[in-house]
């Protein structure tokens, strides 16, 4: 049964029309009275006994695809058929009753039972479904139509229920089945021409020997012959499924039950009631052997047509993954490389299989890898590593690959892995670490320079500030003139030493800053810093907004200057500088530019140096740019570029 009971229903049940319905159930009834009729014909006589009757399996296939408001309708005409054909056929009005009452039962419970189990048409796609078809439609109903059948008949009640038994439940268990596959239309129409031509073969066959077996050998065919029908029923039990199995059981059953009316083939020769006893078992037993391999058949094929399918799924979904995914076997070997490692790889599906994809892996890096992943193989754990995997282009690139272990029903599969290329977070790790060493190398050397400062410039100065003011104690001059010569001198000393101190203090905080705004700072270190290494600086201002720029782009622009200042009186080689402070919408511009020695631009992108380290980053905090224009004796002009924020606006942000 290839589809679900609401496709193949739905065939039938589409009968909103009156004209349709009175159609339809007198199309019943025909087919009831010809149903019938092919039971009268595969009756064996005088003893009446039928080794098969389709009648009752033919109805209950009917109310099995139609909805059960047309039950009753579809019931009466039915039975209409067969009372007709009994009155035809000569039976006495007791016999004709007591067997329409019978038939009546076991439809009702066959398909009443059926329908409540399956909630529609039966699908007999595994063994549950046909232990749950068999236990309704071929045990209990077929009980029930005996018990009263044979009550009709009149014969030995014990002697022939058994035959009237098996003759209702061979026919539930084949045909009505194979009445529901054949307006199975969809599934029908789902199998290609080749699938068709294999049937009519696998049906010929069985037509062919069928007859040599149970009809053209008359009287003295021997039972052997039967085996000769064996491999044909096999091929459509592993083939063709239950659908297959079925309809050949009934070609089967009607050869031989039609060889055994006629008294031919192995099924003759002995009492009538003792050969149709015989005839009934085979076929009994043979369609029930015969479906439950094709069930069986029928569960491998959707197993692992499932498994095919979820592999299918698999495979798209790991293909279309942006990350490396792998899978190994139980015997550690890989049996699989999705699309984006075999194009990161640039290497065939073939080459990586097995342990070939460890020829990518960085020489100094393949006995951790393997160690690793053998070691939690062994375990059947979780693992992480790290290692170098060449690129299709030569280039070895960091991956980290996370391996889970794979388990089906508490049995081991294998592992599946994830790669993921960490190159450049490494980089970024490392730079940023080449960074941290940097600043911290930088913050000492400023430390060391300003404690140098102190002790070799500043201490000493002060030093000497105090021996002479000991000496003016010690030895004070005769004359008042003299005395004020040499207070002048230490003036001088002094006040240069508080420029100086002051000068220092501006670098590392400036307050004017914090109070007076970073124009006027700016000016103010120009001047101080000019004329501390004796440089002529020309600051210069215009177009800057009317409101104050946050205390952040402040700071970081001024630190900006004084870096870049420190920079060029160091490298430049000349006197003079020019500072340019001006402003566009939304935006703040610092240059900073002399005509000096320069340097190649190309060369410090590649081994910046700490000041240019240090202005780019302050200028990234705040979301700034910094540019350098230079060349070999040509000059240098620094640029930065950054947006504006107004000081309110900074606090508005932060309330």
């Amino acid at each position: 049964m290839g589809s679900s009971p609401v496709r193949l229903s739905g065939k039938i049940a589409k009968l909103d029309s009156s004209f349709y319905v009175v159609a339809f159930v007198c199309l019943v009834a025909a087919l009831s009275y010809l149903a019938a009729a092919l039971g009268g014909v595969l009756v064996l006589r005088p003893q009446m006994v039928w080794p098969l009757w389709p009648g009752c399996a033919f109805l209950v296939a009917v109310l099995l695809l139609t909805p059960q408001r047309l039950w009753p309708a579809l019931l009466t005409a039915g039975l209409a058929g067969f009372v007709l054909y009994d009155a035809r056929a000569g039976l006495t009005i007791r016999a004709t009753s007591w067997l329409i009452v019978a038939d009546v039962i076991e439809i009702l419970i066959a398909a009443l039972g059926v329908r409540y189990l399956f909630g529609g048409v039966p699908r007999l796609t595994n063994l549950k479904s046909l232990a749950k078809y068999s236990l309704v439609a071929v045990i209990l109903a077929p009980v029930s139509a005996a018990s009263f059948g044979r009550v009709a008949l009149g014969d030995d009640y014990w002697a022939t229920w058994g035959i009237s038994f098996l003759t209702e439940a061979l026919a539930l268990l084949t045909l009505t089945p194979a009445i529901l596959s054949w307006v199975d239309a969809d599934a029908w129409a789902q199998e290609s021409r080749a699938y068709y031509f294999e049937a009519a073969a696998l049906i010929a066959g069985l037509v062919i020997l069928g007859y040599i077996t149970f009809v053209a050998s008359g009287g003295n065919s021997r039972p052997a012959l039967l085996y000769s029908l064996v491999p044909l029923l096999l091929w459509s039990a592993l083939r063709f499924g239950i659908k297959g199995t079925i309809n050949s059981m009934l070609i089967v059953a009607f050869l031989s039950i039609w060889g055994a009316v006629h008294g031919s083939g192995p099924f003759t020769g002995r009492a009538p009631l003792s050969d149709v006893l015989s005839l009934q078992l085979f076929l009994l037993f043979a369609a029930a052997s015969f479906m439950v391999l094709a069930v069986l058949a029928d569960e491998h094929k959707q197993s692992a047509r499932a498994v095919r399918e979820s592999e299918k799924r698999f495979r798209l979904v790991a293909n279309a993954a942006p990350v490396l995914i792998w899978l190994s076997g139980p015997d550690k070997l890989c049996t699989y490389f999705n699309k984006t490692w075999l194009d990161f790889t640039g290497r065939p599906n073939e080459q990586e299989l097995g342990n070939g994809w460890a020829q990518g892996v960085h020489p100094q890096d393949l006995q951790n890898c393997l160690a690793t992943y053998t070691r939690s193989f062994d375990r059947r754990e979780r693992f992480r590593m790290e290692y170098r995997l060449r690129r299709y282009d030569g280039e070895y690139r960091w991956i980290l690959d996370i391996g889970v272990p794979r388990f089906t029903q508490n049995s081991f599969e294998g592992y599946i892995g994830i790669g993921v290329d960490v190159t450049e977070h490494k980089l970024a790790e490392e730079a940023l670490s080449h960074v941290s060493r940097r600043l911290i190398e930088a913050q000492e050397k400023e430390r060391n320079r300003i404690g140098r400062d102190l002790h070799d410039d500043i201490g000493q100065r002060l030093a000497l500030l105090a021996v002479e003011l000991h000496q003016v104690k010690q030895d004070l001059p005769d004359s008042a003139v003299a005395l004020n010569g040499r207070m002048d001198q230490l003036l001088k000393q002094t006040s240069e030493i508080s420029v100086d101190v002051q000068a220092l203090s501006h670098e590392l905080h400036s307050s004017k800053l914090e109070y007076l705004g970073v124009v006027a700072a700016m000016r103010s270190f120009c001047q101080e810093f000019g004329d501390q290494h004796r440089l002529e600086i020309t600051f210069r201002s215009h177009d800057l907004p009317g409101a104050s720029p946050s205390p952040e782009i402040s700071l970081s622009l001024f630190r900006v200057l004084q870096e870049a200042l420190h920079n060029a009186s160091k490298h430049s080689g000349v006197r003079h500088f020019e500072v340019h402070l001006w402003g566009m919408p939304g935006e703040l511009h610092l240059s900073v530019s002399d005509s000096g020695a320069g340097f190649d631009t190309n060369a410090t992108k590649r081994n910046r140096g700490i000041g240019l380290m240090s202005m780019n980053e302050r200028l990234k905090l705040i979301k700034g740019e910094l540019s350098i224009e230079s060349q070999p004796n040509r000059g240098t002009t620094i640029h930065a570029c950054v947006p504006f924020i107004s000081e309110n606006d900074s606090e508005r942000a932060v309330e």
